[in-house]
């Protein structure tokens, strides 16, 4: 049904579903606090590779025209608009995590356990949300000042909700519709409705899977705050950046490159940060081998850096160059 919705107002294909790792844009172990200069950079190095027709001689036409704290001014010359000839984008989706916004709502009452009869559920789950709508609002604001025309959509408010955890409802019409006016949508990792336990958390990654098996595009990319992949914690000894995990039809995926000894080939050790209540990084893989599955190429790679661009610009369809630094996670028949 929802597939059926969501091609009658959805044409064109997408280019791209970008996932923003909360651990990139945040500073994770401090509280609400954005990680301002990876957003900066961030936003900038999408604008590059959603608006292929901008040159560095042409003016970034902001779009937050609110007041910002710390400045007297608001941003906006409307001539700047009249003197310009509109620069199309690429029909980008944009989803966030929640680093160190939500999280700690959300695991000190509980909310992903469900139980909204609970006082304590009820105002986690109130609290969570206005946690992560601010971030939210932040990130749009982060894309619009670079001229990206992006509009945040909350999955409980687009009226998202989830059966044991899994996808029950998501009308994508809404979604589609934004995108085919030319906006670029930014959805989040949200407190959702759950049908059996009465609330819980709904992911980036879940979220980005099931928008890619709806709207398909050709390449989806997860920015996070380290390389890529790793056999182990990154922060271990001896650990081993993963350049390419192949996925079966089934659904099972295996390191292709590089050749590890000594390891089982799903055997990568993950860990999640103790408030982390979406699962950390085996989450992302497992999430990730489901849109590869589906013929889709997924890179993961470090956000705010010059492979994190050349992955956003889709520089990496075929082989992969020796210089790029970051995981492909690819089907193979």
């Amino acid at each position: 049904m929802e597939g059926e919705k969501q091609e009658k107002h959805h044409t064109k294909p997408i280019r791209c579903i970008v996932k923003l790792g909360g651990a990139a844009i945040t500073c994770k172990n401090e509280l609400e606090k954005i990680n301002e200069e990876n957003l900066v950079i961030v936003s900038s190095q999408l604008r590059q590779a959603m608006m292929p027709g901008w040159s560095p001689s042409m003016k970034v036409l902001g779009m937050d025209w609110s007041k910002r704290h710390g400045e007297s001014e608001v941003s906006c010359n409307k001539d700047d608009f009249v003197d310009n000839a509109n620069v199309g984008s690429s029909r980008f989706v944009v989803v966030h995590g929640a680093g160190s916004f939500g999280h700690f709502q959300a695991s000190k009452s509980g909310v992903h356990k469900g139980g909204l009869d609970q006082s304590l559920v009820k105002a986690g789950f109130v609290a969570t949300r206005i946690s992560v709508t601010t971030l939210n609002l932040e990130v749009v604001r982060a894309l619009a000042r670079e001229g990206i025309p992006s509009i945040g959509m909350s999955p409980f408010s687009c009226g998202w909700s989830t059966y044991e955890k899994n996808i029950a409802s998501a009308d994508l019409a809404a979604v589609a519709k934004a995108i085919d006016s030319g906006f670029i949508p930014v959805l989040h990792g949200d407190a959702v409705l759950d049908e059996l336990q009465g609330c819980t958390i709904l992911s980036g990654d879940v979220i980005i899977r099931h928008l890619a098996a709806h709207l398909k595009p050709e390449y989806v990319v997860f920015l996070t705050d380290v390389l890529g992949v790793y056999d182990r914690p990154p922060i271990e000894p001896n650990a081993v950046l993963l350049r390419e995990i192949a996925v079966g039809k089934d659904g099972k995926w295996s390191v292709v490159k590089p050749v590890l000894q000594n390891m089982d080939k799903q055997g990568v050790k993950t860990t999640a940060a103790a408030h982390d209540t979406t699962g950390g990084m085996e989450t992302k893989i497992a999430e990730a081998a489901m849109i590869a599955r589906l013929g889709i190429d997924v890179y993961i790679v470090k956000a705010a850096t010059s492979h994190a661009l050349r992955a956003l610009s889709g520089e990496l369809r075929g082989n992969i160059p020796d210089d790029w630094s970051g995981t492909v996670i690819r089907f193979v028949s």
